[in-house]
C-alpha cells in the first residue's frame, strides 16, 4: 500500500477485522432470531444456540486484535472534515461497540455457567466462570437481552451514520473502511 493510501484508508488488517466482526454480528443475531423456527429440544434449535455461542465467542476472540490494529495506527481523516460534535458522537458509538463486544460474550459465558451448562468453543471445553445459581442466571439473562437490544440500536446508529455520510454528505467515511 502506498504512503498516500495509508493516509486515506484504515490498514488492511483493520478493515479485515472490522468486516469479519460484522459477519459474526450477523451470525450472532440471525442464530438467535431464527432459533424460534425450531421446536425446543430439536437438533435445529440446538444448532442455532451453539452457533450463537460460537459467533459470540469469536467476536470476543477477535476483539483484542481489532482494538490493537485500530488504535496502533493513524486514523485516516474524514474529508471533508466533520463537525466536532459528530466526531465526539462517533467516538462514543465506537467505544460503546467495543464495550458491547467485550461484555456480551462474557455475560453469555457467565449465564451459561450460572445455568450449570457446559460451554465449548469448537471442541475446546471452556471453564465455568461461576457456579450454578438460578437468581444470577435470571439476572444475567435479562442483562444479555438488554445488551442485545442495545446492540441493535448501535448497529442502526452506526450503519445509519455511515450511509448518511456516504449518500448525503458525500465524504470518504465508508471508503476508509473498504478494501483497496
Amino acid at each position: 500500500m502506498s504512503q498516500d493510501q495509508n493516509k486515506v484508508r484504515f490498514s488492511q488488517l483493520t478493515v479485515l477485522l472490522h468486516w469479519a466482526i460484522v459477519l459474526l454480528f450477523i451470525g450472532v443475531y440471525c442464530s438467535m432470531e431464527f432459533r424460534d423456527i425450531f421446536e425446543r429440544g430439536t437438533p435445529g434449535r440446538d444448532l442455532m444456540k451453539t452457533a450463537h455461542y460460537w459467533f459470540g465467542l469469536s467476536i470476543l476472540l477477535l476483539l483484542l486484535p481489532r482494538v490493537l490494529a485500530r488504535f496502533s495506527q493513524h486514523t485516516p481523516p474524514i474529508t471533508p472534515p466533520q463537525p466536532h460534535w459528530q466526531h465526539k458522537l462517533a467516538i462514543a458509538v465506537h467505544l460503546a461497540f467495543y464495550a458491547l463486544m467485550l461484555m456480551m460474550p462474557l455475560i453469555g459465558w457467565l449465564l451459561m455457567s450460572a445455568e450449570g451448562k457446559e460451554l465449548s468453543y469448537f471442541g475446546l471445553q471452556l471453564p465455568a466462570l461461576m457456579g450454578p445459581d438460578e437468581v444470577w442466571a435470571e439476572r444475567l439473562e435479562e442483562l444479555h437481552e438488554i445488551g442485545s437490544k442495545l446492540g441493535y440500536a448501535l448497529i442502526l446508529i452506526h450503519v445509519g451514520a455511515a450511509l448518511f455520510h456516504h449518500y448525503l454528505l458525500k465524504d470518504n467515511t465508508i471508503k476508509r473502511m473498504m478494501f483497496k
